[in-house]
């Protein structure tokens, strides 16, 4: 899948998301959908790379609540701002998730990117805030 539209982004925000959190399919699969093989990804200021990305995804599957998030309860991702400017991609969203043990896991999220050429991620710059749910 390639970004080539702002809707592509929403999509690409909401199905990435979701396919990291809950789906059975190998996380390196899923990442050569969206991302080249060399990526950059920061976050908060820590650098990801394809490696550490794949470990990452394997805690949140255990702690998020995947029934809750496949319930549509509540949106898990919520796009506010979805931007698309030749290869740079710009979008503003939340992440909203249950975890197994009860808790809410809140975030809004600024992410900022460049596109390779056949629409798939080359850099991310993202920053997060996290949320108090009332």
């Amino acid at each position: 899948m390639g970004i080539s539209s702002e809707h592509d982004l929403a999509d690409f925000l909401i199905t990435y998301t979701r396919e990291m959190a809950v789906s059975d399919e190998d996380p390196g699969t899923i990442l050569d959908r969206y991302f080249v093989p060399d990526f950059e990804y920061r976050n908060d200021g820590l650098v990801i790379d394809r490696q550490r990305m794949i470990d990452h995804v394997r805690p949140v599957r255990r702690n998020v609540d995947a029934a809750h998030m496949a319930s549509g309860d509540r949106p898990a991702v919520e796009i506010h701002e979805a931007l698309l400017s030749g290869d740079r991609i710009a979008a503003r969203w939340t992440l909203r998730t249950r975890l197994r043990k009860g808790k809410t896991f809140a975030a809004e999220i600024y992410m900022f990117g460049h596109l390779a050429p056949d629409g798939r991620i080359r850099r991310i710059d993202q920053i997060t805030r996290e949320l108090t749910e009332d």
